[in-house]
């Protein structure tokens, strides 16, 4: 099992509102069917959902938001996410759509829920997620971002691995110089936060990461654009990214 996470700045366009990249979709697409093991993808929202989070100024912690917002959001995400399912039906992937709320209730995942994605990714179909504004009741809703997710699955299934795809090679020892770090063993990097990022950016899949790794499992940063490391990632061959790589605790 593979869980694949594509960020929101892979396929859309972070720096213009409501643009997706339809040409990287379509190459990670292809890239994608070259894998045969089971997998679940995961994206984000880029400049979808988290556009129109920054413009109703919603967040990760549930609150009382414009309801306008929250309609707004959901509706994005949708119609971000039938770009990315159409894309893999084009490449002859056969996708599953399954919005957050068929499995999480509230902030909190439905073990029994999660688990059934296992079963229909090795029935030979794909599911497909992905970040989303959600209800959590008393009237409050929140951000539940892609990452986030990743984290709740990876908790409850032990996938073989994890990947997020980025619009970087991984992460720098050097902003500057753009040095690589490779590999990770439970550290905690210093990094930046994109301020315009409401669900954290850089720094919270970072620490989805490093909290994914402490329980085994293996989570690869690598570049979405180039998506022929995502298959060397997965097929173990030589990649370029970074790898965190941590133990199980006792």
């Amino acid at each position: 099992m593979i869980l694949i996470k594509l960020g929101g700045s892979i396929i859309t366009n972070k720096e213009k509102p409501l643009s997706v990249r339809r040409k990287t979709i379509e190459n990670v697409c292809k890239a994608l069917k070259k894998i045969e093991e089971p997998k679940i993808i995961v994206h984000g929202g880029g400049s979808y959902g988290h556009y129109w989070s920054v413009k109703y100024d919603m967040h990760t912690k549930e609150k009382k938001y414009d309801l306008k917002g929250v309609s707004i959001v959901k509706n994005s995400m949708i119609e971000l996410n039938k770009i990315i399912l159409d894309s893999l039906l084009k490449n002859k992937i056969n996708p599953y759509c399954l919005p957050p709320t068929d499995f999480m209730f509230g902030n909190k995942p439905i073990p029994k829920k999660i688990k059934e994605m296992e079963k229909i990714a090795k029935s030979g179909l794909v599911p497909v997620t992905f970040g989303d504004a959600l209800w959590h009741g008393q009237n409050k809703t929140f951000i539940l971002s892609g990452d986030k997710i990743i984290t709740h699955i990876a908790k409850i299934l032990k996938p073989k691995l994890c990947i997020f795809a980025l619009n970087e090679d991984g992460l720098y020892s050097d902003l500057k110089t753009k040095k690589l770090i490779y590999e990770l063993k439970g550290e905690n990097p210093k990094i930046t936060q994109n301020t315009m990022d409401v669900t954290g950016g850089m720094t919270r899949k970072v620490n989805e990461a490093i909290e994914i790794s402490r329980i085994g499992i293996k989570v690869f940063f690598v570049n979405g654009n180039k998506p022929e490391r995502i298959v060397k990632a997965i097929k173990n061959k030589k990649y370029e990214g970074t790898l965190f790589k941590g133990k199980r605790n006792a």
